[in-house]
């Protein structure tokens, strides 16, 4: 199995930033955070493609997981990755299933797979 799930965007680099921002609540998740990675380097002058970060969390998710092992909180919260890579536009993220595999005494049950449905339908319903 794959660390991450990648999708190539229909839409231009702002317009998925925003569709993703746009689409986390219907999965219940909040934004937390958005850090565009590229000014930040460029700040420090460091060019490259652009690359932004989406933070989101599920309260829910995220106290069970850490009910489970608070260690698990070095993954958290979810990050929503999209970036420009040759002209192409593309939104990624890291398996919340593979989670399970780092942590297998948390047992877990079926919610690292919940996140992740809810998170590639985030993905989805933005590069469409």
């Amino acid at each position: 199995m794959e660390m991450d799930v990648t999708l190539r965007s229909s839409k231009d680099f702002d317009a998925t930033v925003q569709a993703v921002i746009d689409g986390v609540a219907a999965e219940n998740f909040r934004v937390l955070t958005v850090h565009d990675v590229s000014a930040t380097l460029a700040e420090k002058g460091f060019e490259r493609e652009r690359v932004t970060i989406i933070e989101v969390c599920n309260a829910k998710h995220a106290y069970d997981v850490l009910a489970a092992d608070v260690r698990i909180g070095l993954m958290l919260p979810c990050p929503i990755m999209v970036y420009a890579k040759g002209g192409a536009v593309k939104v990624t993220t890291m398996r919340p299933t593979m989670i399970a595999s780092m942590f297998p005494e948390a047992d877990l049950g079926e919610t690292p797979a919940d996140v992740e449905r809810a998170i590639v339908h985030i993905m989805e319903r933005a590069i469409a």
